[in-house]
């Protein structure tokens, strides 16, 4: 069993836990996830890492309680323990493979959209804490669904905040506000790094190849299984098959089918559905 030792509710939907996993927190690299079972009856939820800290054997989960699971999670106070918490899974970033001098030459735009801040923070950070440079747009459709906004202020040169209803920070998708910077306030980019809704990261991978800028998007947003089990994350990339939970969760943008993808994404709706119907009448 695995400890929940902080809870803090981010907004009426979002929360955010910190789970005792020390053996996960002394392996976690950005860009993997992690495997949540809540208790014996409870489904696999593939959930990114948001932060992990070996000191304190602790790996932070940011949940958006939308479907039965994700809802019965959000049941659970500080002290009490989840059934299973597996990782950490996937390939990591691919910066961290990377030469840090040569990475001190590129400039990264990390772009978060919803809860697409939680797998932004620990890339972020890495850059900040290798004396990287990075800027970061943090997009949402209104203020109330703005997260991590202090958190990913202070591991970036610049944090640009947007809304779709212009409730809060520029108002716009976060594809207007790489216009604004790029061709208004004359930035420059090497690199893109998109993580939010699969719509928001088609659109943002259509926006860098515009500019000719390499784009890098996560498709955590498809898988179920997290082992390449079900393949229910079966996505096509330059042609070719991956399965998103074990070839990824990271991949080139620009070569992601997002149409196949996003209808992929609705396989288990009917379901999703009906499961919140019962849980509603629980």
């Amino acid at each position: 069993m695995y400890k929940i030792i902080k809870k803090t509710v981010l907004t009426p939907e979002i929360f955010a836990m910190d789970i005792y996993a020390p053996r996960v927190a002394k392996s976690a690299q950005p860009g993997q996830f992690v495997i949540v079972i809540t208790d014996e009856k409870g489904e696999r939820v593939p959930l990114t890492i948001c932060d992990y800290d070996e000191r304190r054997g602790t790996v932070q989960i940011v949940v958006q309680a939308m479907g039965k699971s994700t809802k019965d999670l959000f049941q659970l106070e500080e002290g009490f323990a989840i059934k299973d918490f597996v990782g950490p899974l996937g390939e990591p970033s691919e910066f961290i493979k990377m030469d840090i001098e040569e990475l001190k030459d590129k400039k990264v735009l990390f772009v978060a959209g919803g809860v697409g801040s939680a797998p932004i923070y620990p890339q972020a950070k890495w850059f900040h804490d290798n004396g990287l440079s990075c800027d970061i747009i943090l997009g949402a459709k209104n203020k109330d669904l703005i997260t991590l906004e202090e958190k990913l202020f202070h591991v970036c040169d610049h944090l640009y905040v947007c809304t779709d209803d212009g409730s809060y920070g520029f108002h716009g998708m976060v594809t207007h506000y790489i216009d604004e910077l790029i061709e208004n306030q004359g930035k420059e980019y090497d690199h893109i790094v998109a993580i939010g809704p699969m719509i928001m990261m088609k659109f943002v991978a259509l926006t860098a190849e515009k500019y000719g800028i390499p784009i890098t998007v996560s498709l955590n947003p498809i898988m179920v299984d997290g082992t390449g089990m079900c393949g229910a994350c079966r996505v096509t990339v330059d042609g070719e098959t991956k399965f998103a939970c074990v070839h990824g969760p990271e991949f080139d943008g620009s070569k992601v089918d997002f149409d196949e993808a996003l209808k992929r994404q609705t396989q288990y709706r009917e379901q999703e559905q009906l499961d919140n119907y019962e849980y509603r009448e629980v």
